[in-house]
């Protein structure tokens, strides 16, 4: 078997994807990674496993015998240069034709996981003492398991091929097979055997229709043992489904949270960082900032990124239902609970769980969210057993805690706990530059999702959405750009596009403002640049720096301005 050598130029989300689906193939070895960035997830990765590694791809060309570079850069300066200056011999495959090798190598996977899980299910039914046989629509039986054989007397061997119809043609099987109807509690004997069986039997239904049927039997005398053991498997397969269903993994990265303004970058900066720990972050903006954005990209850039992202929005849930979406429930707690529910920290477990809107969680489920966090146990509502779990936890709020904590709305205890990490996510208007760069985004996305073909905005249009002060932020942003694109067909935006959707909700300057004493205007700007930037310790550094003095000169006049004028 010939091995293939491979090098990978570019070693971010999509190259770590590649690398880690071709470490996996026996038929290929990884002979080098390249990257300008050190710690990309792809060098970090190859570095462990001494994988040779190099900022400059060129060094790459140099390696013998090399038979494929795949570009993961998605640069076209960089596949046009590999073209230019590699080997005859040496192939060269764009990321995107990457791509579907890596959805064939996914398919492959699935296809696997599927085989083990019938496996698995195989193992299960063999070790159930209940008779099991599945027939296809036609007939032909297809399973039996051991307890079938120990009940009857048949082997495997000798009941899977037959037909259902020649085989046991008065059974309960056969019965559904010929009426497409539920069997239940029928008392036959089964065919071939002097085994007399209570049996229970349904149709398989795929897709609205039926392609066979099962029947599960057990001698007369068991038929109570058979009914518990079916209500448990009942609740298990259930249990199972509802957890499937539920959990969800995050759907973006830092390389989606655009701008090249220090205020974003500082911020990304501290994400990126606190994404290598397993401590708790508390995320701070307005509506609107992208702090949802923020906690997905955090959970796929930690260790736990192979593991459920579940997401809570605590204002849109309920109180009453909170606790049991929290926390789960048991069977019977309360009236019309039929069966017991898993509840998000449990299918978290291994991951993270994202509590958006925390400031709106009510006093009583933040004391248990507060023992969640300090011993990673609870009890699901009306159940009396403890579960433990491993859950990192990301919370979000535009609202002021701090401000809730002095009104008695918030936990102090909780607040601290959450706040190991605490990130403020910068509001739109104090990350004007990075606007170009949101707004080419934007025309791109809803170009997709409206069928549009806009181009681009006029420098005149820029303007005016420079000058508006965005209350809404991004979102806002989001909002105003997709109704203009709706109600127009030009390819490039104008100015009176825009100017009737920012102007009705635009913030006017304030007027001009009375001659006063210096002293007095000094106060009144520094309030104005702490309610801007915010009263935290972040929040005044940067209101220094707008206002033009140190941090400690701004500390010393906050003080002598005292409580009444500024909160310090």
């Amino acid at each position: 078997m010939k091995i293939v050598k491979v090098a990978i130029v570019g070693a971010g989300q999509v190259g770590f994807s590649i690398y880690k689906m071709l470490k996996a193939m026996e038929e290929v070895k990884i002979v080098g990674l390249a990257d300008i960035n050190p710690t990309a997830p792809g060098i970090l990765a190859a570095v462990q496993n001494d994988v040779p590694i190099s900022d400059d791809f060129r060094d790459l060309l140099s390696i013998k015998d090399l038979d494929v570079i795949i570009d993961a850069t998605g640069v076209p300066e960089v596949h046009e240069r590999l073209h230019r200056i590699k080997d005859d011999e040496i192939a060269v495959m764009e990321a995107k034709a990457a791509n579907l090798l890596m959805a064939i190598f996914r398919e492959k996977e699935e296809l696997l996981e599927i085989k083990r899980v019938q496996g698995q299910l195989s193992a299960i039914l063999d070790s159930m003492q209940e008779a099991i046989e599945v027939a296809d629509i036609e007939g032909n039986i297809k399973f039996v398991n051991s307890a079938f054989s120990r009940i009857t007397g048949i082997t495997e061997k000798e009941r899977i091929g037959q037909n259902i119809f020649e085989a046991s043609p008065d059974g309960a099987l056969a019965t559904v097979l010929k009426t497409g109807n539920i069997v239940f509690g029928h008392r036959t004997q089964v065919g071939g055997s002097n085994a007399e069986v209570i049996s229970n039997a349904a149709p398989i239904i795929v897709e609205g229709a039926m392609e066979g049927g099962v029947v599960v039997f057990q001698h007369f005398t068991d038929v109570m043992k058979l009914m518990e053991e079916l209500k448990k498997s009942t609740t298990i397969i259930e249990n199972l489904t509802d957890k499937l269903v539920q959990v969800t993994t995050s759907k973006y990265t830092f390389e989606d949270i655009l701008g090249s303004s220090a205020e974003i970058k500082n911020c990304v900066d501290l994400a990126e960082k606190s994404a290598r720990s397993n401590s708790t972050v508390l995320l701070l903006g307005e509506s609107g900032t992208g702090k949802d954005l923020f906690a997905h990209a955090i959970h796929s850039s930690s260790m736990r990124r192979e593991y459920p992202f579940i997401k809570v929005n605590c204002a849109a849930i309920p109180e009453t239902l909170l606790e049991s979406e929290f926390f789960g429930y048991a069977k019977g707690a309360f009236t019309g609970a039929v069966k017991s529910k898993i509840g998000k920290f449990e299918l978290a477990h291994g991951g993270t769980i994202f509590l958006d809107e925390i400031g709106d969680m009510n006093l009583l489920l933040q004391g248990k969210l507060l023992r969640v966090l300090q011993e990673m146990e609870f009890e699901r509502v009306g159940d009396t057993q403890t579960i433990k779990v491993d859950v990192r936890v990301i919370a979000a709020t535009n609202r002021k805690l701090r401000d809730l904590i002095r009104q008695g709305k918030f936990r102090e205890d909780l607040f601290y706990r959450l706040n190991v990490v605490e990130i403020i996510v910068p509001p739109l208007r104090v990350r004007k530059e990075d606007l170009p760069a949101l707004i080419n985004n934007l025309l791109v996305k809803l170009n997709r999702k409206l069928g549009k073909k806009v181009r681009g905005i006029s420098e005149e249009a820029e303007e005016v959405l420079l000058n508006y002060d965005w209350p809404g932020n991004i979102r806002e942003l989001e909002n105003v750009i997709e109704r203009v694109m709706v109600t127009t067909d030009e390819e490039i935006l104008t100015k009176k596009n825009f100017i009737q959707h920012v102007n009705q909700n635009k913030i006017h300057p304030d007027r001009d403002i009375d001659l006063m004493p210096i002293d007095q205007m000094e106060v009144m700007l520094i309030r104005k640049a702490v309610a801007k930037y915010g009263n935290t310790v972040e929040g005044k550094r940067r209101a220094s720096q707008a206002l033009n003095i140190s941090l400690a000169t701004l500390y010393n006049k906050l003080k002598r301005a005292g409580p009444a004028n500024i909160k310090i």
